[in-house]
């Protein structure tokens, strides 16, 4: 959490006025802009060196979610908390390259969804994915439901297990390729255009990418086959393969032609492992028949590598004639060769292949059958993997959907799918918002953990002021109240003998729209106050999600008339008086041409205040400041819709 990471203040972490006392060559004294940015890295720093310190035979391990150029010297990064949703692991893929490419090798994703609860075949698909990421674990939030591989049914286990195992057989290759990125600064997770430069479609694709010559293609649609998709790859020969365990949840692999790949048994643990194990190579070879590869070995901790004590080896692969000779081309290192057997499967395609054994070190010869033996060898294994991915044993999709009026809501969401629009409200804490989807652009506006952020509603003008973490009470949800499609209203106790009440609903006549009606109402108060409460604001408070924050800006038309662009550099902003927008303001995202527009009643609404984040931007209404009474609550009704903008 070293943003650093400060949870009750509007920005989420330190004012920008506190002073660090730093050393002098970092620039001594100075307030907490100057050393925000660095902030994290300097932890991970300290960290590394303190443990360091305490055991000089062992290498640190330190994990930040924050860091600055040179902190992958440091500790490995994971993306932080991101969500439970298909959108978040698709991203997934793009992120970990791009902090590769940013020069953070061993990076990855919290697998399955920090915030919200995943479903079984969210889940399933997540592990077969991030499985294959430099950086691999799982993590979610406390009051989330479990989030570990046999939680979600005995068919997603299965596929947990399956992936694990796939992780634990390309060790070897992944070890190899942090060599080179410890030595070369070639990330560990390429992006697959990275094979292919001139194809400049490759460059959109996000749901493959490259660990050295291995292909990894991935469905991370909740609506995506694998096996339905048209796989594009970049240009030559790309020979897929498995380990007899292909599944519709799990990714596709394919390798380079030209390379070879080391691969160990599977181990439930790396502390299984001996040097003198079994050595697998896969090889696949390119148009003229020849392939090589790499391998990096040394005592897996320690440093004595930076005194020679590694071997680096090549193997290098040709076919003469009708025999493909599989032998070591060149060595660097002290470390010893141990003593294993040498198991060489040579790639045909459709996950057919050709095995041999030998010793590690020693030339080993393959004979190649004829031209019809490989068609058939080929015919054969497309049958056997077609069959194993028909008859797999799917995980269900479930979300765990909630029934609606007298339904049990404890921990669970409650849903609302009408109109144009898909919400997902939590009532047990703050009655808020944690998911607002538009369904005709599959565009998620708001998505948020389930216990802070997301769209809230505050009684005062503090921020996280009473009304944002109450547990309010379903009053009534209706599939049909007059003049809606579908209503919920809530209602939480705000001390001092008030209440606020939240309608959320979608409309009969403009099912493109929904909209939210609140109010702060006296239910019980005290004769000595005159019937008054004590002074209360309606504050709306909405967390919306930035899908390309350098291409969104708040635009609105003020009631003076003069226009107003809000852009993220401008900071926080609040509009008071004739610079109040005139009843309606935007989220404007240029990247995908729509904008949230939200409408509201210019008589109770006071101010606007936009508060950009990152990757995010709150957009608030305030009421007036005064106590309520019986008769006179304090009201805010404002509504949502998408526009397309030119």
């Amino acid at each position: 959490m070293n943003e650093p990471a400060v949870f009750k203040t509007v920005t989420k972490t330190m004012p920008e006025s506190n002073i660090h006392r730093g050393d002098t060559d970092l620039g001594g004294r100075q307030n907490h802009s100057h050393y925000h940015n660095v902030y994290g890295m300097l932890m991970a720093q300290s960290t590394y060196k303190g443990m360091k310190l305490a055991d000089e035979k062992k290498r640190p391990f330190v994990l930040t979610r924050a860091g600055f150029v040179g902190s992958q010297r440091y500790a490995a990064t994971w993306t932080g908390d991101n969500l439970s949703t298909w959108e978040h692991l698709h991203m997934s893929i793009p992120m970990a390259i791009q902090l590769g490419l940013s020069g953070q090798p061993l990076a990855g994703p919290d697998i399955g969804g920090y915030a919200g609860n995943a479903t079984p075949q969210l889940f399933g698909r997540w592990m077969g994915v991030g499985s294959m990421f430099p950086f691999c674990r799982g993590h979610s939030e406390r009051d989330t439901t479990d989030h570990e591989p046999w939680s979600f049914g005995d068919e997603c286990e299965e596929v947990c297990r399956v992936a694990l195992q796939r992780r634990y057989r390309i060790l070897p290759l992944i070890y190899t390729l942090f060599y080179f990125a410890h030595t070369e600064g070639i990330p560990v997770a390429t992006p697959t255009f990275f094979a292919d430069t001139k194809d400049l479609e490759l460059r959109t694709h996000e749901n493959s990418f490259m660990l050295g010559p291995l292909l990894v293609y991935a469905s991370t649609g909740k609506d995506q086959e694998l096996y339905e998709m048209q796989h594009k790859l970049p240009k030559g020969i790309w020979l897929d393969f498995d380990f007899e365990d292909s599944h519709p949840d799990l990714p596709a692999l394919y390798l380079k032609g030209g390379s070879i790949i080391p691969v160990a048994p599977p181990h439930q643990h790396v502390d299984e492992a001996t040097p003198t194990d079994d050595l697998s190579l896969l090889v696949a070879l390119d148009e003229h028949g020849k392939a090589e590869g790499s391998l990096y070995e040394d005592d897996g901790d320690g440093y004595e590598y930076t005194k020679g004590g590694y071997l680096l080896t090549t193997y290098f692969a040709e076919r003469k004639s009708s025999t493909v000779v599989v032998k070591v081309s060149k060595t660097e290192g002290s470390f010893t060769r141990p003593n294993r057997r040498l198991h060489v499967q040579l790639l045909l395609g459709k996950c057919a292949k050709i095995e041999a054994w030998g010793t590690d070190g020693e030339v080993l010869q393959i004979p190649i059958p004829s031209e019809n033996e490989i068609s058939e060898l080929v015919l054969a294994s497309e049958k056997r993997s077609k069959f194993r991915i028909e008859s797999a044993k799917r995980i269900p999709e479930s979300d765990g959907a909630l029934g609606h009026k007298g339904t049990e809501l404890s921990q669970t969401p409650v849903e609302m799918k009408s109109g144009d629009w898909l919400l997902k409200v939590v009532p047990w804490i703050g009655g808020r918002i944690i998911s607002m989807q538009h369904l005709p652009s599959g565009t998620e506006w708001l998505h948020s953990r389930v216990d802070v952020n997301g769209y809230e509603e505050y009684s005062g003008v503090e921020y996280r002021s009473a009304g944002c973490s109450e547990e309010y009470s379903v009053i009534q949800r209706d599939l049909e109240q007059a003049g809606e499609l579908e209503s919920l209203n809530l209602e939480g106790d705000i001390g001092g003998g008030l209440i606020l009440e939240r309608q959320i609903y979608v409309s009969r006549k403009n099912p493109k729209l929904f909209g939210i009606n609140s109010a702060i109402v006296a239910r019980n108060v005290g004769a000595g106050s005159g019937g008054f409460s004590r002074l209360v604001c309606l504050r709306v408070h909405p967390m919306f999600n930035l899908l390309h924050p350098t291409e969104s800006y708040v635009a609105f038309t003020a009631i003076g008339g003069s226009h107003h662009e809000v852009w993220p550099e401008s900071g926080e902003q609040l509009f008071e008086g004739n610079l109040r927008p005139n009843g309606e303001w935007m989220l404007v995202d240029k990247g995908l041409g729509l904008a949230l527009v939200n409408l509201f009643d210019i008589r109770e609404v006071y101010k606007c205040l936009v508060h950009w984040g990152t990757g995010m931007v709150n957009l608030e209404l305030w009421s007036e400041e005064r106590p309520v009474a019986k008769e006179c609550p304090l009201n805010i009704r404002h509504k949502y819709e998408v526009r397309a903008i030119p």
